[in-house]
């Protein structure tokens, strides 16, 4: 092994290293917790080694978020490969949605409430955000009919935010949940 390939090795473990103890201080404190300084104390490195890795906070919840993005299009693929129907396709992406975000809330926070330095709408958007957007669509297209794919797709993904969000935030009763969820998935899969 070269010299060269262990320091891109040493480099990417160092990332991944920076990348997961952000994400596990956010989960345990919040993301005002995950500070440069405490960062540098969880991985036992200084802050000079993560500003080699990433210009700052920001950016490392913009690499969490990225991370966040594929864990959650896996999920969405998962739930729509394994539905017998389009709309049952929905309810199982909406569960799935969901489901993620009540169970990941730190990782959900970054990815869609906190202002990232990542594109949204537009072509460079990251590969993993694009993927997840792609499974919304994918299971409404059955029922979008000769509607713009995209306005419904971005109309159900706003839908499944809302009711998240205002639910998280003590907005809407908990136990309300399965029947809004079951409301939602019902007038996009008609």
């Amino acid at each position: 092994m070269s010299t060269q390939t262990r320091r891109e090795r040493e480099r990417a473990e160092r990332e991944r290293a920076i990348i997961a103890a952000a994400r596990d201080l956010a989960l345990a404190e919040g993301w005002d917790a995950v500070t440069t300084r405490r960062l540098a104390a969880e991985i036992e490195y200084s802050q000079p080694v993560l500003y080699s890795h990433f210009k700052g906070k920001d950016a490392i919840m913009a690499a969490v978020a990225v991370e966040g993005f594929a864990e959650l299009a896996d999920a969405l693929a998962t739930a729509r490969a394994s539905a017998a129907s389009p709309r049952q396709a929905v309810a199982d992406i909406a569960a799935a949605y969901t489901t993620f975000a009540e169970q990941r809330p730190a990782l959900y926070d970054a990815m869609f409430t906190l202002a990232v330095d990542l594109p949204f709408a537009s072509q460079d958007v990251p590969t993993d955000l694009a993927r997840g957007f792609a499974e919304l669509a994918d299971a409404v297209r059955p029922i979008a009919g000769d509607d713009d794919l995209e306005a419904v797709t971005e109309t159900f993904w706003s839908g499944l935010h809302g009711l998240v969000t205002l639910m998280r935030s003590g907005r809407l009763r908990r136990e309300g949940h399965d029947r809004r969820l079951a409301v939602l998935v019902d007038r996009f899969s008609r």
